[in-house]
């Protein structure tokens, strides 16, 4: 399956938000190893820069938001999912053009891809609620018009 420039350069950043999380090591780093290992020429990388480096600035911010919907603390999520999740919260939040759909969707492809079995069933269930309150708007709109 071709990936399109904007999934890939989420799809690395994920990565990325991934081993600072466990690693805690400076995010220029990891940037500049992810761009080495990696063919830049094929993502959006303006996209994968603001994901990457905004993303552990706003932890605490997205955090507050995604443990609203969660059944357990953040630090017992499995990391490929709290990843995810901080990245899809970051969309919502500070990346209005992309719609909502979009978000959710490459949220759960990216757990398909890198989470546990059923991983995506629950990085689903929270971005849905996430996107009811980040999102109310445009949630509601879309809700109208398909009635």
């Amino acid at each position: 399956m071709k990936l399109n420039s904007r999934t890939r350069a989420r799809r690395l950043a994920m990565q990325g938000i991934y081993e600072w999380q466990m690693s805690n090591n400076n995010i220029g780093d990891i940037e500049t190893r992810l761009l080495i290992d990696s063919n830049a020429r094929h993502l959006d990388l303006e996209l994968f820069r603001e994901l990457l480096l905004n993303v552990p600035k706003e932890t605490d911010e997205l955090d507050m938001h995604i443990s609203e919907y969660t059944d357990r603390p953040m630090a017992a999520l499995d990391p490929v999912e709290c990843a995810i999740l901080r990245l899809g919260a970051y969309e919502l939040l500070r990346r209005p053009a992309v719609p909502y759909r979009v978000v959710i969707n490459e949220a759960v492809e990216l757990a398909k891809t890198f989470g546990a079995e059923a991983g995506h069933k629950y990085v689903n269930g929270v971005m849905d609620k996430l996107a009811v309150k980040l999102r109310k708007q445009e949630v509601a709109e879309r809700l109208k018009n398909k009635a």
